[in-house]
């Protein structure tokens, strides 16, 4: 592709803003904030993506499709940048996303529960997170329990709502 008709970047977000998560498709890897930076380096366009952690299983296929999204629209100069500091939280999942991921039955990670990226910070937040109320994202009830602390991905945690008996994933805070 030609300097005069590389697209600009916005352009290549909005074709970003397509891709879906591989694990959670109600989810955009921009909804997701994995997305970190797009940026032209003379003729070849860089994408730089942080994984939601180090030894995320998905992440392979997170590249590939965003390769592909960009091959589809014409980027033949392409590099993909693993970005691993600041690490991912899921405080940099957007407010669209937690609604999304609501309505399709994962409650999303609880506000200010997000790792910050100090080891003992995160200890001593996940200690005083043992009564973290998770309301079901079926019915609204905090009447939750935690099942089990693996979930349907490594990023989610199994929940059932006491109320209605439904069982549902949460979105663990990273």
């Amino acid at each position: 592709m030609d300097s005069a008709a590389r697209p600009e970047l916005a352009q290549v977000w909005h074709w970003l803003s397509q891709v879906p998560d591989p694990e959670i498709p109600v989810i955009t890897l921009t909804d997701l904030g994995i997305i970190r930076d797009v940026a032209w380096e003379d003729d070849t366009l860089v994408v730089t993506v942080t994984p939601t952690y180090s030894g995320c299983p998905a992440t392979t296929v997170i590249n590939l499709d965003i390769e592909k999204a960009l091959r589809d629209h014409g980027v033949t100069k392409l590099r993909l940048d693993r970005r691993l500091s600041p690490p991912w939280t899921t405080d940099w999942i957007t407010a669209e996303a937690r609604e999304k991921l609501r309505v399709y039955g994962i409650a999303p990670p609880v506000d200010g529960t997000a790792a910050d990226g100090r080891l003992l910070g995160r200890a001593a937040r996940l200690a005083g997170t043992s009564n973290l109320v998770i309301a079901c994202p079926r019915c609204g009830s905090t009447q939750t329990e935690k099942v089990s602390q693996f979930g349907s991905t490594p990023c989610k945690a199994s929940y059932r709502c006491a109320d209605c008996l439904e069982p549902f994933d949460y979105f663990k805070c990273i």
